[in-house]
């Protein structure tokens, strides 16, 4: 069997979906070792993986430094470069000894692509994204305060690819970091219906629709429409916009089970209606199979679950990503833009998307096709391609 190795970012948005992947190619009797964080250890090692720790070699972060990350994309890429040069002498040092068949990388993880390129081993990237090629990269429609953050922050970059040069990596330049062509095994974890412009990419992408375990719930006759909302796990402190959902869903005849991270003090929200449950954090994928309307950030993960499970959604997106997302959605007819976050917007919103049965049928059509994609099979079956075993 082949022996394959799994870099990714520390971030669950990303690593989440490969999980399920390393245990189908476990299963199937690969030695899998995946370069992550302490965070994800369990999971991974419950998936059967041989861990190794990379927080050692992750740059510090700052508050300040954190928060770009998760939006600017410039800092983002800099922080990864550093990332390579901190652990290229570990792990080129432990795959020559390992050789592996297959190097698998998110498509963030830039180290990881890097060390595939410099040890000439065979890669395939993860994308828990859209695929973004020439086509639909217009799509994404960057602010005038992103596009400053990425004017600024190249001449840093700059310096970091001449650094990375001198150190044995076949870096043309930026764009070849960051942006792969149709000729790059690539793992999309979406449908081809939701992927946007889907024909214009080659068969060397695999659709592969969400890759997760689906766990099992006792569903029971609801007496009411259950509202879910989250902003995810990164960009989640938002009092004011928490605040608006419960003045706006106070006396509306629904469930609301609001998850507003860990960093939001559920106190400061002041008295909580009947009809509201606050936590820190759920289980996303048991409350989205009991849930009638989402009102989420954006989050690629959060829409493919919510769609796998035919739940039509309020779009409020915080970046162009999560903007790139929201507006194939809103194009397919699965969910509406939230105006603005006032009360009164999420209230209109809410009760469109809950009572305009459209939004939930067209989500159902979305969901056919993200359950017919392959998942974590699918995923496994293009790796074992890359590797030169035969599918059956």
């Amino acid at each position: 069997m082949s022996k394959i190795v799994f870099f990714n970012i520390p971030a669950h948005g990303h690593t989440n979906p490969t999980i399920a992947v390393v245990d189908e190619l476990v299963k199937r009797g690969h030695e899998v070792w995946y370069y992550s964080f302490y965070e994800f250890q369990e999971k991974i090692e419950n998936a059967g993986a041989k861990f190794i720790p990379c927080d050692n070699y992750l740059p510090e972060l700052t508050p300040d430094v954190e928060k770009k990350v998760g939006k600017d994309f410039a800092s983002l890429i800099e922080m990864t470069a550093d990332m390579t040069m901190s652990l290229d002498e570990k792990v080129c040092r432990e795959l020559k000894e390992f050789q592996p068949h297959c190097i698998v990388s998110d498509s963030i993880c830039i180290w990881g692509k890097l060390f595939a390129i410099k040890l000439e081993v065979p890669y395939v990237c993860s994308t828990t994204t859209f695929a973004i090629n020439d086509h639909n990269a217009k799509l994404m429609k960057q602010s005038i305060k992103e596009i400053f953050r990425m004017l600024i922050g190249m001449p840093r970059i700059n310096k970091k690819i001449k650094l990375l040069q001198e150190n044995g990596y076949n870096v043309k330049n930026f764009l070849s970091m960051i942006k792969n062509d149709n000729d790059t095994d690539t793992i999309v974890y979406t449908s081809k219906k939701f992927q946007p412009m889907a024909e214009t990419f080659s068969d060397k992408y695999a659709f592969v629709g969400p890759s997760f375990t689906v766990p099992e719930i006792k569903l029971i006759e609801k007496k009411r429409p259950q509202i879910y909302i989250s902003l995810g796990t990164v960009l989640n402190k938002n009092n004011n916009f928490y605040k608006n959902c419960i003045n706006a869903l106070a006396d509306v005849d629904c469930k609301v089970i609001m998850s507003v991270g860990h960093n939001t003090d559920i106190a400061s929200l002041g008295e909580l209606p009947g009809n509201f449950e606050v936590h820190p954090r759920v289980e996303q994928l048991k409350v989205l199979q009991d849930t009638d309307v989402f009102i989420t950030h954006c989050g690629m993960n959060s829409i493919s679950e919510s769609l796998y499970f035919g739940v039509p959604s309020v779009l409020y997106p915080l970046h162009s990503e999560q903007a790139m997302v929201a507006n194939r959605v809103a194009e397919l007819k699965a969910g509406k833009m939230l105006k603005s976050e006032s009360a009164s917007s999420i209230r209109e919103s809410v009760l469109d998307v809950l009572y305009d049965t459209s939004y939930k049928r067209n989500a159902k059509a979305i969901s056919q096709s993200l359950q017919e994609a392959g998942g974590a099979s699918g995923a496994a079956d293009k790796i074992e391609k890359v590797c030169g075993i035969k599918c059956i």
